[in-house]
């Protein structure tokens, strides 16, 4: 019985010198315990080198497939086939392959994997010419590669950075948040008065950081971060502050805290425009429809671009509320009429009760961007302006209220006649009334 053993350095094939050690699956280990006794057990008969990392890439890819590349079957039919014996494989796939294409008999079964598992432990041992230094740099070099074309890598079209990048940016706005709520409530209590004169949270934090305690806002210029109303209104409410006195360690752990938000805030901004421009390389018609945050989360909720790709528009107009869907079908109520998609500018444009037709027009549309941009080779928004200027136009008459054109060649806008009051006046008609005689009570 031949082996085929596949390694990161080449094929080899050996020779079962005592086929009968085979019929102890549970003590065949104790045969390969040293180089020795595994040369007793098997024999390498054919060793086939690869050239470089790229060949040795290819044949793994082949391997990984099912499929048998040329090199291989240059090997199989000269060795194998001369030698009219039954070859063991480890993967069960590839021995199939191997009996339909080059009718060969092929054997796999846990005996196998015990002799292959054997091999491995005594690979340098079995097969001479190949330094152990040059193995480890074959196989990490293979590792790589082969890594690489399994995650399908190319640094253009990578949806997998769009996902850890809106991941990310979600993360810091909640960060952004607990820790800006902290540096208000605890600088509050020194300087209460300057949160309600200063909304925005980084001028906050950066007027924070150029002053720190509120004695010195009287000799503190703030006019590069501030206009000069609000800036006279800051000085005048730390002369009348009610807040309390604190420490200078107090003011140097606050000022910590306004650098941090300062520092996240700046690279809140450099990741988002990082996202900007990763949407506009991968899915540019997705970002013109939606924009990019939405299209980033639509990307992130279901995985990649080709898994969004193959959703219908009605499940991209309801992605992100299955939960509702679903307690709607239960309870027999209305069902949700869209979900991420509400976030797009479209359809916060537009009024309350279009909101539902909106997003349905919008996810038709976005759904034809999606594919296109997954599938598609020209990498241009064209086609995304011109169907966001068709759902601008289509608005822009559901709002104003105007009435849609007749089909076929009336083009003129139906008027309605105005309403005039009419009202006839009519004189009395006395040939309506009786004409009997009157009858007295005297004559009867």
């Amino acid at each position: 019985m031949l082996v085929l053993f596949e390694t990161s350095v080449g094929y080899a094939i050996f020779k079962v010198l005592n086929e009968k050690k085979l019929q102890e699956v549970d003590s065949l280990w104790k045969e390969f315990e040293t180089p020795e006794k595994a040369n007793k057990i098997v024999k390498l008969k054919h060793f086939e080198k690869f050239q470089d990392t790229a060949e040795a890439l290819a044949a793994f890819t082949a391997l990984m497939e099912g499929k048998i590349n040329k090199q291989l079957k240059k090997v199989l039919k000269k060795i194998v086939k001369e030698a009219h014996e039954p070859l063991a494989v480890a993967d069960a796939k590839l021995g199939g392959v191997i009996k339909e294409k080059l009718n060969l008999s092929c054997i796999h079964s846990p005996v196998v994997n015990e002799l292959m598992r054997g091999i491995r432990s005594q690979m340098d041992g079995l097969i001479p010419g190949v330094e152990p230094r040059e193995m480890a740099a074959m196989c990490l070099g293979l590792a790589h590669s082969l890594s690489q074309y399994r995650l399908k890598f190319s640094a253009d079209k990578v949806d997998t950075m769009i996902v850890q990048a809106i991941s990310l940016l979600d993360d810091l706005d909640n960060e952004l948040n607990n820790y800006i709520m902290r540096c208000r409530e605890w600088y509050g209590w020194h300087f209460p008065e300057l949160g309600k004169i200063i909304s925005d949270n980084l001028t906050y934090c950066k007027c924070l950081q150029k002053v720190g305690d509120r004695k010195n806002y009287a000799s503190a210029s703030l006019s590069d971060l501030l206009s000069e109303e609000v800036e006279a209104e800051v000085k005048a409410a730390a002369e009348i502050s009610t807040g309390t006195e604190v420490s200078e360690e107090d003011i140097c752990n606050i000022l910590h805290l306004c650098t941090q938000v300062i520092e996240i805030s700046e690279y809140r901004i450099q990741l988002y425009e990082y996202l900007q421009n990763r949407m506009m390389a991968i899915a540019p018609n997705v970002t013109v429809m939606v924009e990019e945050l939405v299209g980033a989360r639509f990307i992130a909720y279901v995985g990649s671009l080709l898994n969004l790709a193959k959703h219908e528009a009605s499940t991209v107009q309801i992605l992100g509320a299955e939960k509702a869907l679903f307690r709607a079908l239960k309870s027999r109520r209305d069902t949700p009429k869209y979900g991420l998609i509400y976030h797009a500018s479209l359809v916060g444009q537009s009024s309350p009760k279009h909101k539902g037709k909106i997003s349905r027009m919008l996810a038709a549309r976005t759904v034809l961007a999606i594919r296109y941009d997954a599938f598609g080779e020209d990498s241009s928004s064209a086609m995304g302006v011109e169907n966001r200027a068709k759902l601008e136009a289509r608005l822009r008459i559901l709002e104003d209220r105007g009435i849609r054109k007749i089909s076929g060649t009336g083009k003129a806008l139906a008027k309605a006649e105005k309403y005039e009051h009419k009202s006839e006046v009519k004189s009395y008609d006395p040939s309506g009334d009786s004409t009997l005689p009157n009858v007295l009570k005297n004559e009867k």
